[in-house]
């Protein structure tokens, strides 16, 4: 081994003129920032959380709960509910939980066991189309529940207050006069909403009250404003199934004889079939995208469920009125 050299004595930081009076500054300033640090993740650690399956059903939730307990929204935008899936450390946040608030009907498929392992552990979950009032199916033959109930302002008024209901039961140290607060002014913005869509939609014909979307999704929309529903590209309230060459040659024969001047894709779906479909059907029929199952970017007009459902309705009276 070679020789070792003492460092030369100009070089020494130990040996600097102040250091130490700088190094304990340095330390009461990290020790400081450490304990700042630890106090806001101990605050955010102690505060309950709301795990929310969508992210429609998640800023309902945060209008509803406010700072009462920490919202944690497990479907990113732009997603698709039927088809997104989660990772091992939200299932693990899941089980966590205070509550679990998911949508019910079916409409979060692969989600559901996970929602399903952190009952069967005692965390309390509420399925909100239990409490809305929910529509069968109609167009597709079945009678199952239609999970979509958020088209219709005035149910999701109703899903507002069972989740308020929820918070308060069940989300310790919660203020349940807040929330009641909270969840009073948020139905009044919804019924500014649901008299909007109204007032927008008295422009559109009643002949031309007619949609044809993606997959079913707008039944709760036309059961509360009056549209008829003639058929969807896929013949289902899931995006997972598939159409057949015969659904898509009826549609076209309902698109024709019912005079259908738009079909209505959803945003965060592929729109091939949409256009093959009007191309077929006729040379007048556009395809408009809208945001049917998932809320836009943060920021954008569709960045939460009031300005989505706004941005919609200008959509579909821009396009039959």
């Amino acid at each position: 081994m070679g020789t070792r050299h003492a460092p030369a004595a100009g070089r020494n930081p130990a040996r600097k003129a102040g250091w130490p009076a700088r190094l304990g500054a340095l330390l009461v300033l990290g020790l400081g920032l450490g304990l700042a640090l630890g106090g806001c993740s101990a605050a955010a650690a102690d505060r309950p959380t709301v795990v929310v399956t969508t992210n429609i059903l998640g800023d309902i939730t945060r209008n509803v709960v406010g700072e009462q307990a920490e919202v944690v929204v497990l479907m990113a935008a732009n997603a698709d509910p039927h088809s997104f899936g989660i990772s091992a450390r939200q299932a693990a946040g899941i089980e966590n939980a205070a509550l679990i608030i998911h949508n019910g009907g079916g409409l979060e498929e692969n989600v559901l066991n996970h929602v399903k392992a952190a009952e069967a552990e005692g965390v309390p979950a509420l399925p909100v189309l239990d409490a809305v009032g929910p529509l069968s199916f109609t167009q597709s033959g079945r009678g199952a529940p239609d999970p979509h109930f958020w088209t219709d302002p005035s149910r999701v008024a109703r899903a507002a207050d069972a989740i308020a209901a929820a918070v308060s039961e069940h989300v310790a140290g919660a203020d349940a006069g807040a929330v009641r607060s909270q969840t009073t002014k948020y139905k009044g913005q919804l019924q500014e909403l649901e008299a909007a869509m109204e007032a927008g939609f008295a422009g559109i014909d009643p002949g031309r009250r007619k949609l044809i979307t993606n997959h079913h999704v707008f039944g709760y929309l036309a059961d509360r404003f009056g549209f008829e529903v003639v058929g969807a590209v896929i013949p289902s309230g899931t995006t997972l199934a598939s159409p057949s060459p015969t659904d898509l040659a009826d549609l076209t024969g309902k698109i024709r004889s019912a005079g259908v001047r738009a079909v209505f894709a959803d945003s965060s779906q592929p729109a091939r079939l949409a256009e093959v479909l009007a191309a077929e059907a006729g040379e007048d029929i556009t395809v408009v995208p809208l945001f049917t199952e998932s809320l836009g970017p943060e920021g954008s007009d569709a960045g939460t469920y009031l300005g989505m459902m706004r941005a919609n309705a200008e959509r579909i009276t821009r396009a039959l009125a």
